[in-house]
């Protein structure tokens, strides 16, 4: 990952670790709204990273995250504070590309009247993430990861690239303990161990500057501009 962008990460994440999140929401739900641009910051590398490994297209990630935030924006009052607003905002993550799988899977038996498995599989053949990342390694990592199976894939993600916990992983995909150990085994046996040491794990799936910046903008945009209200307000 350049630095500008762990630069960019890091600057928000201390700027709400110095708040507190929690306190973060709550002035965002009275009024100050230009606060939920740091959370869009903070998450858009995670977010990025899942909603890929779900759906496998690049070129749709964004509008699914985009999505998701507005969503959590327009349902705040739904946040108890009784989990993390990182778990929360994940889960709504999740919802929006299952949703999309199955829009785009009846969009393909509504065309074609046959529904074929392996177009879903099947990695873009070259992406803009694909045109970033240099290094021949790297990108056998990057395609070896994309071709992982679906339910291999995104716990791989969450724990290994995320660094996310057990307890949060398995809140987020609703999978016991066990299921997630063994997902996670078997997707570090096929991605062979030994290749991860050759990489660093903040450089794999990137969310780069320019479209982290690109996310906010467009949130913000329609959160200031389109009406759209938080729910505790």
């Amino acid at each position: 990952m350049s630095s500008d962008v762990q630069l960019q990460h890091q600057q928000a994440k201390e700027l709400i670790e110095l708040s507190n999140e929690d306190e973060i929401l709550k002035r965002i739900a009275e009024g100050e709204k230009d606060l939920y641009a740091l959370l869009i910051r903070k998450y858009n590398q995670r977010l990025y990273r899942i909603a890929l490994s779900i759906i496998n297209n690049d070129s749709e990630v964004e509008d699914i995250m985009q999505t998701t935030y507005i969503k959590a924006y327009e349902n705040l009052n739904r946040f108890k504070f009784q989990s993390s607003f990182s778990t929360w905002i994940t889960r709504i993550l999740i919802n929006e590309s299952l949703m999309y799988l199955k829009k785009r899977e009846q969009i393909v038996i509504k065309k074609s009247g046959i529904f074929f498995p392996e177009f879903f599989q099947q990695p873009p053949v070259q992406t803009p993430l694909m045109k970033v990342i240099n290094s021949e390694l790297k990108t056998l990592l990057e395609l070896s990861i994309r071709n992982l199976p679906d339910k291999y894939r995104i716990v791989f993600i969450m724990r290994e690239l995320e660094n996310m916990s057990v307890l949060e992983t398995m809140e987020c995909l609703g999978l016991s303990k066990t299921n997630i150990k063994v997902r996670l085994n078997r997707a570090k046996a096929i991605l062979r161990d030994k290749l991860k040491d050759y990489v660093k794990e903040d450089e794999l799936l990137p969310f780069y500057k320019p479209r982290c910046n690109r996310i906010v903008d467009h949130v913000m945009e329609k959160i200031k501009e389109s009406g759209v209200k938080s729910s505790f307000q």
